[in-house]
């Protein structure tokens, strides 16, 4: 018996490495959604975890790390934020 393939639709998904219930501590989201400037989950917003082990969307970070009240602090633990480098 000789089977023929003449079209094949392939489904692929993804998830960050994280806990299903973890959401961005900025906006609220899950991670496997979208911040709120982006159009598609994972596209160009990675997620950035901070040394304190909070984790943010990097749009949603990088605005509050830009306003002057947040003097460069984590918005949930209010300690200086500074992001895990690779697999620390």
């Amino acid at each position: 018996m000789k089977v023929t393939l003449k079209e094949w639709n392939a489904i692929a998904t993804w998830h960050w490495d994280i806990p299903e219930d973890e959401v961005c501590g900025i906006c609220r989201v899950q991670f496997d959604g979208t911040c709120p400037t982006c159009k598609f989950p994972g596209d160009e917003c990675a997620l950035l975890v901070g040394t304190c082990g909070h984790s943010f969307h990097m749009h949603c970070l990088l605005t509050w790390i830009n306003q002057e009240s947040s003097k460069g602090l984590c918005p949930m633990c209010r300690q200086k934020f500074e992001w895990k480098q690779g697999n620390e």
